[in-house]
């Protein structure tokens, strides 16, 4: 996304990312939401924010998010998914060989496949196990929602695959 000169703000939802770089501030995520002003650290790919915890659907967060091309949240898999209505949304699910991985990813595709508006969803991971859970999906879900998963399974550089898929999407035609 940077490379196509979009401005990226990369939310840590999960306190992994820069829970040991995080700037020292008076004032928690919470707090800055609140006053409007985050407290990020620069990145060669654009802005990080320490927040765990925030969530997609914060009604605070679109006022603040409005200065970026792109808000991406990383998160765990706490099982809480929330993705507001007007947003342009894409969810990439990294899947590792174990099984609680893949009954894991199963799951929030089949929460996505029951949401009301468009999803762009990318499957990030050890082949097989991608290769598995999009054959499970295309057996039980809807073929119109898995036919549209971008599998890029061990790719070398699977971000920015999916990164060019979301940006091609968002300015091509929109599917209802």
């Amino acid at each position: 996304m940077h490379r196509l000169g979009q401005s990226v703000l990369l939310a840590d939802a999960s306190g992994r990312l820069f829970a040991g770089a995080s700037p020292r501030s008076l004032f928690d995520w919470k707090h800055q939401l609140e006053r409007g002003q985050l407290q990020t650290l620069p990145q060669r790919f654009g802005d990080g924010w320490y927040a765990p915890g925030v969530r997609a659907d914060d009604p605070a967060l679109p006022a603040v998010a409005s200065d970026y091309d792109q808000v991406i949240l990383d998160r765990g898999w706490d099982g809480d998914l929330a993705v507001p209505p007007g947003a342009t949304h894409a969810v990439v699910i990294a899947i590792d060989r174990d099984g609680e991985s893949m009954r894991r990813a199963y799951a929030v595709l089949k929460t996505l496949a029951c949401f009301p508006h468009a999803v762009s969803v990318s499957l990030l991971g050890e082949p097989a196990a991608c290769d598995h859970v999009l054959a499970a999906a295309s057996r039980f879900l809807a073929p119109r929602f898995t036919q549209s998963i971008f599998n890029a399974a061990d790719e070398d550089d699977a971000f920015a695959a999916a990164a060019v898929r979301i940006a091609g999407e968002e300015t091509g035609p929109t599917a209802c």
